[in-house]
């Protein structure tokens, strides 16, 4: 390998190490690029403890009347501003301290019931909902997992109702989706007692209002001049120094959030405000974000259902050629595929919740699907919606030409979707070409150390793979053929991940159409194996309580269908593509 790519490589490595130390239980989608299909993570498919569902039920009524009598989308939008009484009614709900233990005020909610309420305010208004986020999901959470006790006593009391907001402050000039190129400064102070910080953030949500940051900043690692890592600091913006620049940004989508930029200069911050251990911010962010990235998935899951309850009312109401809309076949279609993919967002995304709160550790590649694949297909269903109601939806009367601004923001924020499209296919082929690396060197050198081991155990681990096809468990009858042909395809796209790795080797780190396609069919491995273990859940729970044993459930079936027929695409197009010619004509229009 050249010295760019044993630096790639060693980064990848690096990246998995940040987040998880020592040897991880096969996850699913790792599993899906070695060949496998780990059941436990998706099967049976999870459900909220009764305890908890009926508290959770009672907090959706609450929060349902709360949101019907005061929550005003369009004026949030029209005056760039959610009302105060807004925020201090999401707070006396518990919206704004969900997952935070009852000891500190809050409910002590899991993630999948987090979730819930997330998709509750999805559906309505989109800045109410990534306020939310941003306060909750990465303001607050950061703390609530690294934070000490006397942090958590000192900031969450007041965080959780909503007295205090709280902020992520990752986004720099130079570092969106890259997150590890952080240049704000934090210089300890001669005594070790304080840092002082130095720099500027961009693009933070509740920035100008929040009484709490979460701020990365760079500091140096002891013993290694020259040398620095990221670490997490608690800041207020009462400290000498701490400047906003921009309070409120003016922005295409989103406009009730409060997204801004500010600057640290000689902002000096206690040592005691370190969040996490020195040095660990990266871990602190991404571990963060992994949580974000699945309320995120719940949110576009809202607006999803959100869409599909207006198009299906425009199609039953709205007569075209002495026929109401729905029925044309071609908004039919619309009207299908939106159903489809609403009920894949909601099964991906609790399955996605629950590896959360199960204590399951590495999880990082189903958050970053879910939010690539929630927010793309949010985009499809509003655009659908939209087509629907022809010219009436670009006039600002009815909500799809807000939704449609305020979605726009879903496929670049928390880490672009080809970014993270990338990161799924490098971090799940990493595994099956850590193996495959084994034996080749191993080829070269017989005589290394533990080399005809180690090469012999990866060998019989790709030989298994790929001539067994994995089993699915399905416990309904109705389900074994789908069952069947998603087990068919797993070992389709192990058998199409080894080739690719044999026949491009390192160059594949570069090679992103090649790694769109691998990442697109994992997306959707994933997402039909959520649909199934629902599907499959549903009919086990009718047959329980009398219902028809083959209940039919035709949006699933028609997601299935339609993901399968994907996949089988996406594989083909490995070998069959326009690749070379689109960096071409690429190249042409660069100039280069």
């Amino acid at each position: 390998m050249t010295e760019a790519e044993l630096q790639r490589q060693k980064e990848m490595q690096q990246a998995e190490e940040l987040l998880f130390a020592g040897p991880q239980a096969l996850g699913f989608v790792k599993g899906l690029f070695a060949g496998h299909f780990v059941s436990d993570w998706v099967m049976p498919y999870p459900r909220i403890p009764a305890a908890q569902q009926t508290e959770l039920d009672k907090t959706l009524r609450e929060l349902r009347a709360f949101l019907d009598s005061t929550l005003d989308p369009v004026a949030i939008d029209r005056n760039a501003d959610i009302p105060r009484e807004v925020i201090d009614g999401l707070g006396r709900v518990g919206v704004l301290g969900m997952t935070a233990p009852k000891d500190f005020g809050g409910h002590g909610f899991s993630q999948m019931a987090n979730c819930k309420i997330l998709e509750e305010i999805g559906r309505r208004c989109a800045s109410t909902s990534v306020f939310v986020n941003a306060h909750h999901s990465i303001g607050i959470r950061a703390l609530l997992l690294f934070g000490t006790l006397e942090q958590n006593e000192k900031w969450l009391p007041k965080l959780v109702t909503g007295e205090w907001l709280g902020a992520f402050a990752l986004t720099e000039k130079e570092a969106g989706s890259d997150a590890a190129n952080v240049q704000m400064t934090a210089t300890p102070s001669d005594d070790g007692s304080h840092f002082i910080l130095n720099g500027e953030k961009r693009y933070i949500t509740n920035a100008a209002i929040a009484q709490v940051l979460t701020v990365m900043a760079r500091t140096p690692v002891p013993g290694k001049p020259g040398k620095t890592a990221i670490t997490a600091f608690l800041v207020t913006p009462d400290m000498p120094g701490f400047e906003i620049l921009e309070a409120r940004m003016p922005k295409m989508g989103i406009r009730g959030t409060a997204t801004g930029r500010f600057a640290m200069r000689n902002v000096r911050v206690p040592k005691e405000n370190i969040l996490g251990p020195p040095g660990k911010g990266l871990k602190v962010a991404l571990t963060v974000l992994d949580f974000g990235r699945t309320t995120f998935g719940a949110c576009c899951t809202g607006a999803a259902k959100t869409s599909l309850e207006l198009a299906v009312k425009h199609a039953n109401t709205r007569k075209q050629f002495n026929k109401t809309l729905g029925n044309f076949h071609l908004v039919k279609k619309k009207i299908a595929r939106i159903a489809a993919d609403a009920y894949a967002m909601e099964a991906m995304t609790t399955i996605t919740a629950s590896l959360i709160d199960r204590g399951l550790e590495d999880y990082m590649l189903e958050t970053a699907m879910l939010k690539v694949f929630t927010t793309e297909r949010l985009w499809e269903c509003l655009n659908d919606a939209f087509q629907i109601h022809g010219g009436s939806a670009y006039f600002v009367d009815l909500p799809l030409e807000r939704m449609l601004r305020d979605a726009r923001i879903n496929q670049i924020g928390e880490g672009s979707n080809e970014v993270l499209t990338s990161f799924i296919a490098l971090v799940g082929m990493r595994g099956p070409g850590m193996e495959f690396k084994e034996i080749y060197d191993t080829m070269l050198k017989p005589t290394r150390e533990g080399g005809i081991g180690k090469a012999w155990s990866a060998g019989m681990n790709r030989l298994g793979a790929t001539v067994r096809i994995p089993d699915v468990p399905v416990r309904s009858a109705e389900l074994k053929s789908f069952a069947n042909q998603l087990g068919r395809l797993i070992w389709r796209f192990n058998v199409a991940v080894n080739k690719s790795l044999i026949l491009y080797r390192e160059p594949i780190l570069d090679m992103q159409l090649v790694q769109e396609r691998i990442a697109n069919a994992a997306m959707d491995l994933f997402a039909s194996a959520a649909v199934i273990s629902r599907w499959d859940s549903e009919i086990q729970f009718a047959q329980r309580n009398g219902g028809s044993p083959s209940a039919k459930n035709s949006a699933a079936e028609l997601f299935l269908r339609q993901s399968f027929r994907r996949i089988r695409n996406y594989l083909a197009g490995l070998g069959d593509n326009d690749d070379k010619l689109i960096l071409k004509a690429a190249d042409s229009a660069l100039g280069s």
